[in-house]
């Protein structure tokens, strides 16, 4: 990971997030680096826990919520740094899908 959360997988000038893992509670830039180095599968995060600071923006540091990045808009809350909105199509490797009863 770079100084902004960007990874091997993930370096666009947007790929500025890190998510915490549910299952460690260690950010990791994507799915694909935490199957590389964490040696465990992922768990989604649960809806009942989207209120839990789980995504990093790698340019200014602020801790999101998972509702807080949901409804951002693919952007920043605290500092405006754009966001990947590509990232929504891999949602359901972190979050429990919102569609889940």
């Amino acid at each position: 990971m770079d100084a902004e959360t960007r990874c091997a997988h993930y370096h666009s000038s947007l790929d500025v997030i890190a998510i915490k893992m549910a299952c460690c509670g260690v950010y990791y830039a994507c799915k694909d680096c935490h199957d590389m180095l964490a040696g465990h599968e992922i768990r989604v995060w649960p809806r009942s826990e989207w209120n839990v600071r789980a995504v990093l923006c790698g340019v200014c540091g602020y801790e999101l919520t998972i509702h807080e990045y949901m409804d951002s808009g693919y952007l920043c809350p605290h500092c405006g740094a754009a966001f990947n909105p590509g990232c929504r199509h891999h949602y359901r490797f972190y979050f429990e899908p919102e569609d889940t009863v």
